[in-house]
């Protein structure tokens, strides 16, 4: 990471990002099968949970410091003025089934930061919130909506089942990518398989992955560890064979008496051919646009994970790019696909469980 931004980065406008033809055809069918998941993980255990990273491993109450005297390409939304915000973030996995750790794939996690200031997107009027939504990956897995409904299809349609061969398959793909990266390679579509390293999660860097409105520009927003005990945690191979709450465990047991310290970061796009919103499996050079430093996220010793914050949040909050500021409003054709997918999740789960899904004004978790 480097501490300048690039000096002439794109400048964004509407004409960047224009819907595609087929766009909301496809949309509506991934919607359609996110919908698969809930129903059946409903069916099968009467709760409602959401359609991807159903699964929680730390619930936190963090702070987030914006920093001062930040370059005008980086004073931008609602980084564009210095001060402190309530942040809540919310760890998971991927899968919209509830497994044991042992399946090892992707994690992400949600930041939802409170009281932010400036014109609110539609449908989030009222919120004064914006969600950023991450995964330990720089790049998303399909290049878009159509790749994407191909691979998400055969996951909906073993959603719930055969629990054991996923454990065999996700140990194969984890060989695999060991080898993978041992040779300085990542595969996104090994560890969407169950080849997600069994590390800790809090040595984790985490990416937007898909771009950004960013002000007058347009960026990825990433959140990696600076404080010296989540970096050494980065790596760190965390046995969760025969725990099947593993992660959680070892979030739980960390922020027991830790404190823990990320920055929050922008990458600027400098050029769309070079950077484009898609294919939005294709990584942006950090060469020629490092992550740069936005502020810092404090998250102090605390409960990181009980029932009662499964509560709340899981069952009682919802996070989603769209919930935010015009400034930094969702990019390309897999965020617009996100939109009625996210929404309709935190519908099912209003409807299914009697706790409605609401957006929180202030952070107070039990």
């Amino acid at each position: 990471m480097s501490s300048q931004p690039p000096l002439s980065p794109q400048r964004y406008s509407p004409a960047v990002d224009k819907p595609t033809p087929e766009e909301a055809e496809v949309g509506r069918k991934i919607d359609e099968t996110m919908g698969k998941v809930r129903e059946k993980t409903f069916e099968d255990s009467g709760h409602a949970i959401r359609s991807v990273h159903a699964k929680s491993h730390g619930i936190l109450q963090a702070e987030l410091e914006i920093d001062g005297n930040l370059p005008n390409v980086l004073a931008q939304g609602i980084f564009a003025h210095p001060g402190r915000h309530d942040v809540l973030m919310r760890f998971s996995t991927i899968p919209g089934d509830i497994l044991p750790d042992s399946v090892s794939t992707p994690r992400g996690v949600a930041i939802k930061i409170f009281g932010v200031e400036g014109e609110q997107l539609p449908d989030a009027e009222g919120s004064g919130n914006q969600d950023f939504i991450m995964v330990n990956g720089p790049t998303f897995q399909a290049p878009d909506g159509k790749a994407f409904l191909g691979s998400l299809k055969p996951i909906a349609a073993t959603t719930d089942r055969v629990e054991g061969l996923k454990k065999v398959v996700s140990a194969a793909a984890r060989g695999i990518e060991t080898v993978v990266e041992a040779v300085g390679g990542e595969s996104a579509m090994l560890k969407s398989m169950g080849g997600q390293l069994e590390t800790h999660i809090l040595g984790d860097s985490f990416f937007s992955q898909l771009p950004v409105r960013f002000g007058d520009y347009i960026a990825k927003i990433s959140i990696a560890p600076i404080s010296d005990n989540l970096r050494a945690l980065t790596d760190q191979s965390l046995n969760v064979n025969g725990v099947p709450d593993g992660i959680r465990e070892a979030v739980v047991e960390f922020f027991a008496s830790q404190t823990a310290v990320w920055e929050i970061r922008a990458q600027l796009c400098t050029n769309l051919e070079d950077m484009p919103i898609e294919p939005a499996n294709k990584e942006w050079s950090e060469e020629e646009s490092p992550y740069v430093r936005l502020g810092i996220i404090t998250a102090k010793p605390q409960q990181a994970w009980s029932e009662a914050r499964s509560r709340a949040v899981d069952d009682g909050m919802g996070f989603n790019p769209w919930n935010g500021v015009e400034a930094h409003k969702p990019l390309g054709s897999l965020m617009r696909m996100r939109k009625n997918a996210y929404k309709h999740s935190q519908q099912f789960r209003s409807a299914r469980n009697g706790t409605p899904v609401q957006e929180p004004q202030t952070l107070n978790l039990p």
